[in-house]
């Protein structure tokens, strides 16, 4: 036995040592930086013209790193292996796995009818104008935080309560501004958000626990939000009320049973359940109510064969694993090009760099923190890639200066998710101004609100921004981390 684990332990030294042998690189250790920085400006230049696509920027990432190889001193074959030993690291897996159950259990409540019964909900408030506007951030944002999808909530909200809330006398601009926002809210919040579950997974945190801190973060931009909101989100024309009774017509409260599942995902997650164990119990809780509502099972899965004799499989679960496919290839590409940052050196570099800056002083770390997040979403348009893209040097600063794990997810998640929906080339509010023009396309009385339009008035977005600048700066919320891991408050922290 002793013999085996001996054995056992000179394999995982030698494997250590493979894992993290230095690279060297013509040009220095900056030119390990080749393949992420081909991928920002491919991400840039694909926003600019318009054609971003999950595809291609995977697309990207691979060119990228194969130039890197031709820039590689060393053997290839260790390029090979760090790029092998990046794409292998636990937090690229972990989140891989908690898509696909989010996206899952997401689609399962959306084939339950969720979205017609949220939509009802606030056809039967009877509101107009600006408090429409105020209902429309409150459901996009319950509705988010359920499925844990800011861009499935664009596009789902974008062609039902937009034209909706046109109709009812809503600004046009505010009410895609509040959509939006309430998809900003979700992204951030919900335990079953792959930006929360990236920001917790690459911070060594708990999904459950950067939820629970993140609360007051969210709560305190979204109460003024939601006063804006309703302020400003008057002034539209009345639309004709055939068209309100189509609408209306549309939409059921049958969906609202889909809470239950919803609700109890939450529960489940905050009270320490680990997620997996959490979203299998609501996909099976989606799946009974479901069944219970008179849908059929082929909502949920269908095989069969098509006219032209070819396997097909359909439903909520594949296509809620589907979904996130294009996005595990992505995150593994750019965990490998950020590992080679690691073993070339020039994260050692960068860190050095930011600690002469910051000098030993928490609110200068985490306000380079919040710098190289915002930085990093200008040019990365997928705000799921961009905090991949930024975890590492979050990590690096943040650990560095024994700031909780908790506190830098909630850094990194809270920046990423505002402006992953503030950008005019952002992929979300892209995505807004793409679904407006396909809702316009059979409405025709429906204006086409810009991206550059929208911009200034996504309300939970900016001042979700404004709430963790302000907590950089005054040190609210800060935790350090204990000895055994645990949240340690500043005036009882001792290094």
């Amino acid at each position: 036995m002793a013999d085996n684990e001996g054995k056992d332990q000179v394999i995982d030294d030698a494997i250590g040592e493979r894992d993290i042998k230095r690279l060297e690189f013509r040009g220095g250790v900056f030119a390990a930086t080749i393949p992420l920085v081909f991928f920002i400006i491919w991400a840039i230049v694909l926003s600019v013209t318009g054609l971003v696509t999950e595809q291609a920027l995977v697309l990207g990432m691979v060119i990228g790193i194969g130039l890197g190889l031709f820039f590689c001193k060393s053997k290839w074959s260790d390029y090979a292996q760090s790029l092998i030993s990046g794409m292998a690291q636990p937090v690229g897996i972990v989140a891989i796995i908690a898509w696909f159950w989010a996206g899952m259990f997401a689609n399962m409540l959306s084939a339950g009818g969720l979205v017609d019964g949220l939509i009802w909900f606030g056809f039967q408030s009877g509101l107009e104008g600006g408090a429409f506007v105020g209902i429309t951030f409150l459901l996009a944002g319950l509705f988010s935080t359920a499925v844990g999808t800011g861009y499935g909530t664009v596009a789902t909200f974008g062609v039902l309560m937009y034209p909706a809330g046109v109709i009812l006398g809503a600004d046009p601009v505010i009410l895609l501004a509040a959509i939006l926002s309430g998809a900003v809210f979700g992204d951030n919040l919900a335990p079953v958000s792959d930006t929360t579950i990236v920001s917790a997974t690459t911070q060594n945190a708990d999904v459950p626990g950067v939820v629970r801190s993140r609360f007051k973060y969210s709560l305190t931009a979204a109460i003024p939000a939601l006063v804006l909101f309703i302020i400003f989100g008057g002034g539209g024309e009345t639309g004709s009320q055939q068209v309100v009774n189509q609408l209306q017509n549309e939409v059921s409260p049958d969906g609202l049973f889909m809470l239950i599942p919803f609700a109890l995902v939450l529960y489940l997650a905050l009270s320490g359940q680990h997620l997996l164990t959490s979203l299998s119990w609501g996909i099976l809780a989606s799946a009974v109510f479901i069944l219970l509502t008179g849908l059929s099972w082929k909502e949920v899965l269908y095989i069969h064969t098509n006219a032209q004799g070819d396997a097909v499989i359909e439903g909520a679960l594949i296509e809620g694993i589907s979904g996130y496919f294009n996005m595990a290839i992505l995150i593994l590409f750019i965990l490998a090009a950020a590992y080679l940052l690691e073993v070339g050196g020039t994260m050692d570099v960068i860190k050095q760099f930011f600690l002469r800056i910051i000098n030993n002083v928490v609110r200068r770390a985490e306000f380079a923190i919040f710098g190289i997040v915002a930085f990093l979403n200008v040019f990365i348009t997928i705000n799921t890639a961009a905090e991949i893209a930024a975890a590492p040097f979050v990590r690096k600063l943040g650990e560095e200066m024994n700031i909780h794990a908790y506190r830098r997810a909630n850094f990194l998640d809270t920046v990423t998710s505002s402006l992953g929906y503030i950008f005019p080339w952002s992929g979300g509010v892209l995505l807004a101004w793409a679904t407006v023009q396909g809702a316009a396309e059979k409405y025709d009385f429906l204006p086409v609100v810009g991206p550059t339009e929208v911009f200034p008035f996504v309300f939970q977005g900016w001042l979700l921004l404004i709430v963790m600048f302000i907590a950089a700066w005054t040190g609210w919320g800060l935790r350090f981390t204990g000895k055994n891991g645990e949240e340690v408050k500043p005036a009882d922290y001792r290094k």
